[in-house]
């Protein structure tokens, strides 16, 4: 195990829980996993099935990504194919051929593949050594992306009984856990749940003042590195990649309203890093591998914590430090409520209210993203400061807001508790609206009590309120503002409100707590990011499936020299060496020999 984990993949020992679901897979056990974007899974596969007689199927849900999942495995010198409806029957004959000749260690399907009636048959003609079911959350009708061609793979157990199976997921609650071992039948399994926490993520929060100012002013920090920003609709896609064109930032929009090859030409151009940033809808969205993407922008509210993590879960893949942004305004709250409003079945529209109420106690809570994000998944954050959130790393002060919110509840008080957020807002602003004068809510008391602050204190006040439960949403489509008996106190002047000042967050100047990352050589990286790019173009694929920005870091860290020394970096197995050293080898020493100090400075 040991020896392939070097020679083949390059690494020196294995990550949390990949050593047990190896050996459990092959002893010839079931194994259902759930772990985090980014956390080794395809290794947990791959590793056996290079060791196993026979072939591995890997079950998975895009054809998209197929293509650079062999690629990546065979530039690792694994013997790799795929069968999807991309291919001419020439071409399945061809792989046919070569599975029957036991030729090809990975085979990648797509579970439409198959449930085709037809298709056990070919499994049957080429000895399987296991069955792996990728983003196995599809199966489940309780998981947030379900998939109806994943029922058929309760077929497995039955029609290959001596051919263990694993099933992995990097979000699954244990009901949807629960759910996807009973659906694809798997027997007695060895289940892994490992950590939900992503300690290379930073995750942050701000309150959504002008999107296109603050998404210009996110990526102005982000100069060339590969992001995702993910927008609601498909006309906010288009008018924000529109605008960062015009801004000379290389974007490119995704979204189900384009043409399948344009959104295959995008999406193959950001992979390639041909482009710096994708603007997508949720369509962009496991058909990404792309290991090396350093940020993901959320410029509008997700639907539920679970699209939310795994979406986040789409930077820093490689290990290394990436940024995660939410932009949280009260405003995208009706826009979700509208789709859930429209589900015709009772339970499902209930369900997709509690998430969205879920992820906006995130967005407007005032404690550790990163504890609020792992307690979903029913993990306890150990730590009382991650140290990679905005909350851990910013200034924060709790301050008295009595005065305030005495105000905004006695003007809810005062119109009945019958109006919503916005209403309310207008009247202790003194705004001069026609509704305002026709219910005369212009001649109450709290009228223009608060128009020395601007509109974005009272919406942020509105939310610490409501996040403290002083007072409470009511009411469908359009929810009103409710005191609870917490607000009736501080109303009555029987109980104090305080709130949390947030400022901004501490500039990150070393790594986020628990990742990998140290300083580097930063124009040596540039260099071999280049030459990364170069030979990714030679070789036809995109230039993380050559080395990840792990791997490049690790190289300006240490300069290696020789053969021998380029080995011991982390990534760089056998095949690899063989195809990319030297070349590498010959970039650092001329950038070493150009700036004679540089490796010696950084080795001491």
């Amino acid at each position: 195990m040991l020896n392939t984990l070097r020679t083949v993949f390059g690494f020196q020992a294995f990550r949390p829980n990949q050593e047990e679901i190896i050996r459990s897979i092959l002893a010839g056990r079931d194994v259902f996993a759930v772990m985090p974007t980014g956390g080794g899974k395809s290794l947990c596969y791959q590793l056996p099935a290079m060791m196993k007689e026979g072939t591995a199927v890997i079950i998975s849900p895009l054809i998209s990504l197929m293509k650079d999942q062999v690629d990546a495995a065979r530039e690792n010198g694994i013997p790799a194919a795929f069968i999807n409806s991309s291919m001419t029957a020439e071409e399945i004959s061809g792989v046919s051929r070569s599975l029957k000749q036991n030729r090809i260690k990975l085979l990648y399907i797509a579970p439409e593949r198959f449930a085709m009636p037809h298709f056990l048959a070919v499994l049957k003609s080429f000895p399987v050594s296991l069955f792996t079911i990728d983003e196995a959350h599809c199966i489940s009708e309780w998981g947030h992306d379900f998939r109806p061609d994943y029922l058929s793979l309760s077929l497995l157990s039955r029609e290959f009984p001596d051919v263990p199976a694993a099933a992995f997921t990097a979000t699954a609650t244990k009901k949807v856990q629960e759910d996807i071992i009973r659906r694809i039948g798997l027997r007695t399994p060895f289940v892994v749940r490992a950590s939900f926490n992503r300690a290379n993520l930073f995750y942050e929060v701000k309150p959504k003042t002008g999107v296109a100012s603050q998404i210009l002013g996110f990526l102005a920090a982000h100069q060339g590195e590969a992001g995702i920003i993910y927008r609601t609709t498909r006309d906010s896609v288009m008018e924000t990649a529109g605008l960062l064109v015009s801004r000379g930032i290389s974007a490119l929009p995704y979204h189900a309203g384009l043409s399948s090859e344009e959104r295959n030409s995008n999406q193959e151009a950001f992979n390639r890093d041909e482009s710096q940033v994708i603007v997508a809808t949720v369509a962009f969205g496991m058909g990404i591998d792309k290991s090396n993407v350093r940020f993901v922008l959320h410029a509008d509210l997700p639907k539920n914590i679970e699209s939310y993590y795994q979406e986040t879960g789409r930077a820093g893949r490689d290990g290394e430090p990436a940024h995660c942004l939410l932009l949280f305004g009260r405003g995208d709250i009706p826009k979700i409520r509208y789709f859930i409003d429209g589900m015709e079945d009772e339970n499902e529209r209930s369900i997709a209210l509690r998430k969205l109420n879920q992820v906006v106690e995130y967005a407007s809570h005032n404690v550790c993203r990163r504890r609020q994000l792992l307690g979903f998944f029913g993990e306890d954050y150990p730590q009382d400061n991650c140290g990679g959130c905005d909350i851990c790393t910013g200034s924060v002060e709790q301050i008295d807001v009595t005065v305030d919110a005495r105000i905004i509840m006695a003007a809810v008080s005062e119109t009945g508790q019958r109006f919503g957020t916005g209403h309310v807002v207008d009247i202790v602003m003194g705004a001069d609206t026609k509704r305002v004068r026709e219910l005369r809510h212009n001649e109450i008391k709290t009228y223009g009590a608060g128009r020395q602050k601007d509109k974005q204190h009272w919406r942020f006040l509105l939310g610490e309120l409501l996040a403290q439960e002083m007072i409470r949403q009511e009411g469908d489509p359009y929810p009103v503002l409710k005191l609870t008996q917490r607000g009736l106190d501080v109303l009555s002047g029987k109980e104090e409100a305080k709130a949390l000042k947030r400022l901004e967050a501490k500039s990150k100047t070393k790594p986020i707590a628990g990742s990998s990352s140290g300083r580097y050589d930063e124009a040596l990286f540039e260099r071999l990011r280049s030459l990364r790019k170069k030979m990714a173009g030679e070789h036809h694929v995109p230039p993380y499936i050559i080395f990840s920005d792990k791997t490049l870091h690790e190289m300006c860290r240490h300069f290696p020299g020789t053969l021998p020394e380029m080995r011991r970096i982390s990534g760089i197995g056998d095949a690899k060496l063989q195809r990319y050293g030297e070349e590498f080898i010959r970039e650092i020493r001329a950038y070493r020999d150009g700036d004679p100090g540089a490796a010696a400075g950084r080795r001491g």
